[in-house]
């Protein structure tokens, strides 16, 4: 009797609690790398539109978009499955339990906790909204309308409090039409009716229909981060080795400057001579003639070439002549396939990943109009842009660029108050500047070895490099009595000099090794045990 009355006391206090239902994210598959799709419908744009994902359509034509920061599918194997994928996200949201009657307008500085807004017919948003987590990055809002959807011209949906617009998700039972200037959040799926964006929206999110037409219009609509999305980070930078050093250079050409230009990093060239630089505008070495420094920058030009040219281009931009246009790219291998054109302005956008890599490919020459830019943000840093030219480069009058600049086989010319933050390389032709800033990007450490600490897991030290009338040696945890010998060579490869080493530091007189380039080897019983570069500075 007594267990009786414990389990209908603990029962009614259960009763007591009021019940909570928590929407849960839809699973969307394939199609959460989808800003635009229907599964049976055309896809259109007017006016300029910047896409970062990728569009598609399963029944219809995808007319009117220039580039996009995606891939553009139609009536193939991605559209079949990704039309699968979003019947299946439909059909979950629309068996979630609302938890939320709500009236058919939404906004008018209204604020939203997280759950499941049901609304039995047609609705619409005003004004402002503001979705609020409370602090719970993982927070679902869900938004079940009945009928059609519409928003007000410059309706704003804010997120605030941690939510995030990969957790909203607005299942719509008829036609959406976003008015002009609307700030949207969310997964929009418009069952069976078409979708309309008008001017000047901008969409964090996604816009479907699982059978009708999507309309844009000079808008903004890019793929929003996190719930599991992956990071972007490129591909891997290729190894710069000498090329590091150098601001402008030629393999095989000569390198001019005309009128007072400003340089930090290195000039030269291997093949002919350097001339029109300014000792005192330029921080780092003129090489007025070819030596052992361009001869080592030459071979490291072509590795770096090579790196890049066996890359497996991520996504091809389909108009090579409308490059930029406020268009904004994303960490991956971009490839254009004709000659390029550069106008107004470009953006590379890191999305908040410091070390993200973007390398931008283009099979003919690259031009940019007068007052192109090219413009980093989210963390984006220059010396992780590298763009790769088949043909002639030439930047035009007042152009703001940024990246390293790899030519294969093709002339460079920076025009009158061109500003660079990169480099400029080719692997053959004439390099000519005017009035122009450029600033390599990175420090210049090609051997990698600057200080004992900076090498203390080396089997032995060499520092400092470069070098001035002597080198320490260090041999950390080796010992003398190991039969250690260092030789060096030079870039022709012959034996200049070479020494057995029988204290565990010793001081090398390098004073007879004229200005240049080496190479040494350090042997211990007959093995070679470590080798690299030397530089030496007078």
């Amino acid at each position: 009797m007594k267990k009786k009355l414990l389990f209908i006391a603990a029962t009614a206090v259960m009763l007591s609690i009021p019940k909570i239902t928590l929407g849960q994210a839809p699973s969307l598959g394939s199609a959460s790398n989808y800003v635009l799709f229907t599964s049976g419908g055309a896809v259109g744009n007017t006016g300029v539109t910047r896409i970062t994902g990728n569009i598609g359509t399963q029944v219809g034509a995808i007319t009117s978009f220039g580039n996009i920061d995606g891939v553009v599918n139609a009536a193939n194997a991605a559209t079949t499955l990704c039309a699968t994928d979003l019947a299946t996200a439909y059909a979950q949201l629309n068996a979630t339990p609302a938890t939320t009657n709500h009236a058919a307008v939404f906004g008018g500085g209204e604020t939203l906790v997280a759950g499941v807004y049901s609304v039995a017919a047609a609705g619409s948003a005003a004004t402002t909204l503001s979705l609020d987590a409370q602090g719970n990055g993982n927070a679902v809002f869900i938004f079940k309308i009945g009928g059609a959807f519409t928003t007000g011209a410059a309706t704003k949906v804010y997120l605030i409090n941690g939510a995030q617009a990969c957790n909203v998700f607005w299942k719509v039972e008829g036609a959406v039409s976003l008015g002009a200037g609307t700030i949207m959040k969310g997964t929009v799926i418009a069952n069976g009716a078409a979708v309309s964006i008008a001017a000047g929206c901008k969409v964090e999110g996604r816009m479907f229909s699982t059978a009708g037409a999507i309309a844009i219009d000079g808008s903004v609509a890019y793929l929003p981060l996190g719930c599991g999305s992956p990071t972007l980070t490129g591909p891997a930078a290729p190894a710069l080795g000498i090329t590091e050093c150098f601001a402008l250079f030629s393999s095989i050409g000569a390198v001019t400057n005309s009128v007072v230009s400003t340089i930090t990093g290195d000039v030269g060239t291997n093949v002919g001579l350097t001339s029109g630089f300014t000792a005192s505008n330029v921080i780092g070495t003129i090489h007025p003639a070819p030596d052992a420094f361009t001869g080592s920058c030459a071979t490291d030009l072509m590795l770096v070439y090579n790196s890049l040219n066996v890359l497996t281009p991520d996504i091809e931009l389909l108009y090579p002549a409308q490059l930029g246009n406020k268009l904004v790219l994303t960490p991956h291998t971009y490839t254009l396939n004709a000659a390029t054109m550069l106008t107004d302005t470009l953006f590379l956008n890191a999305q908040n990943n410091a070390n993200a890599v973007f390398v931008i490919s283009i099979n003919g020459a690259l031009t940019t109009s007068t007052d192109a830019k090219v413009i980093l943000t989210n963390g984006a840093q220059a010396k992780n842009v590298f763009w790769l030219v088949k043909g002639s480069t030439s930047i035009n009058t007042n152009s703001n660029f940024i990246g390293t600049i790899v030519c294969f086989n093709g002339n460079i010319d920076l025009s009158t108050g061109v500003d660079l933050n990169g480099r400029a390389l080719t692997t053959s032709g004439a390099l000519t500047t005017n009035s122009v800033t450029v600033v390599k990007p990175s420090n210049c450490n090609p051997t990698g070895i600057n200080s004992l600490t900076a090498n203390k897991n080396a089997v032995i030290n060499i520092y400092p490099n470069p070098f001035n009338t002597s080198v320490n040696i260090n041999l950390n945890n080796l010992s003398p009595a190991e039969n250690i010998k260092l030789e060096i060579y030079n870039v022709a490869g012959e034996l200049i000099m070479s020494t057995t080493l029988t204290e565990q530091l010793s001081n090398i007189e390098t004073a007879d090794l004229a200005t240049g380039f080496y190479f040494y080897k350090v042997i211990s019983n007959h093995k070679t045990i470590q080798s690299g570069k030397l530089i030496s500075q007078k």
